[in-house]
């Protein structure tokens, strides 16, 4: 089993919050992680809504459900009787003690009608990823940590044995990453037909579920790329009010991830479009139909790839960095961009840029400069992250660092 760097910030939760709730991916790892969280000392029990007979009794009275439950307790899968989160509220009203739930859900309850402010006050909320580098190697130095700190890059050592065509290819959830690469096919489209048959389902009536992977093709297609809904109902073939609702799901269900755009004014008209990406690289690549070999030949769509993977280990370290970070991307009508943003509480910019190759020039900076000249004081640094072997300072601030060292751990 994979140690999991979120669970600190659980534990710190569990210890001061009512209800915390673990949302992700389905085969993320949610219930092997609040599972091994009651084996490690939390007193919790453990119920699971995906048992027939547990879901029929929720179902049929959540208040009393709740109510008959010794606490503290673990509900898993709490988005398939969204009723639960009122009855829970009400419970936690009346018993107002830390620890008293803790939840997990494979898609966002906060998408839901009449849930979204139920336990406003009383719930927080953490997002587990698929599998990072790090914690595939079992490490806990933290990326976005590093990339604020004053010692930036210096004082890192690169990933053990990193192979970066693995890595995109085998994607970050734990059962396909520990196959070999001619079973991975079997998992993801078992994968995709589970999604289909259960948490669409549960989440909303669609009468054309055939249509879902073709969507989820397309939208690999244009990973990394900025959010064009008419553009895709076109192509599609889906009308835009339908589109609309598929992508919400899409969303609510973490098989797609949006990049909101960085709305900052730097004297320039800006694009606000989202950039989408894919919530994992494996499931990608499946539906792509492309294998190692051809993430080897590079072109347009291994780029994508790549560039997908950082964003995705970003979000990783996020969920679990000691100093909290939101990310963004920056795009100017005039075609001046920086692909990823970090931005700290106080306001502190970190920019990102990725290109997946081994050779660089200053024009590759030249969204990061526009930063650097414009934020002064507020820009902390930016970092442009490749698949050479030498870390390169280009300019005051300025850095190319290989992907490998982003992806490893400390050597102090």
């Amino acid at each position: 089993m994979y140690g999991r760097n979120i669970t600190k910030k659980i534990l710190e939760a569990l210890a001061d919050t009512p209800v915390i709730f673990l949302r992700g991916a389905r085969q993320a790892g949610k219930s092997t992680l609040v599972k091994s969280i009651a084996d490690g000392g939390h007193p919790a029990r453990y119920v699971t809504l995906d048992n027939a007979a547990v879901l029929s009794a929720a179902s049929a009275d959540p208040s009393g459900f709740i109510a008959g439950l010794e606490k503290p307790v673990i509900i898993d899968e709490v988005q398939r009787v969204p009723e639960l989160l009122l009855a829970i509220k009400e419970d936690v009203d009346n018993h107002r003690t830390a620890g008293r739930y803790l939840l997990t859900g494979s898609a966002d309850i906060f998408t839901l009608p009449r849930i979204a402010d139920a336990l406003a006050g009383r719930m927080e909320v953490l997002t587990l990823w698929p599998l990072s580098i790090a914690e595939i190697n079992g490490h806990d130095a933290n990326l976005v940590d590093r990339l604020f700190s004053q010692n930036f890059p210096y004082g890192f050592k690169p990933a053990s044995a990193f192979d970066l065509i693995t890595h995109l290819i085998a994607g970050g959830f734990p059962e396909p990453y520990q196959r070999p690469a001619h079973r991975r096919t079997t998992w993801f489209d078992s994968y995709i037909t589970t999604i289909l048959d259960r948490d669409i389902r549960d989440l909303a009536q669609i009468q054309d579920l055939a249509t879902v992977p073709r969507l989820l093709q397309l939208l690999s297609w244009r990973t990394a790329t900025l959010h064009n809904q008419s553009e895709i109902s076109r192509s599609s073939g889906i009308p835009n009010s339908t589109l609309s609702r598929y992508m919400a799901l899409l969303k609510a269900i973490f098989m797609v991830q949006e990049l909101p755009a960085w709305a900052v004014n730097l004297g320039k008209r800006l694009v606000k479009s989202p950039k989408l990406f894919m919530v994992d690289t494996g499931l990608a690549c499946q539906l792509l139909g492309i294998d190692a070999d051809a993430l080897k030949q590079g072109g347009e769509i291994a780029g994508k790839v790549f560039e997908n993977f950082i964003l995705l280990e970003l979000l990783k370290h996020a969920s679990w960095a000691d100093k909290p970070a939101r990310l963004y991307h920056f795009r100017s009508q005039t075609g001046q961009e920086v692909d990823v943003v970090l931005e700290g509480r106080g306001g502190d910019i970190v920019g990102i840029e990725i290109k997946r190759s081994a050779t660089l020039s200053k024009q590759d900076f030249s969204g990061l400069k526009i930063l650097r000249d414009h934020l002064k004081d507020k820009f902390v640094r930016g970092v442009l992250i490749y698949i050479g072997n030498e870390i390169v300072p280009f300019a005051e601030n300025l850095h190319a660092v290989p992907v490998q060292y982003i992806c490893g751990g400390s050597s102090e």
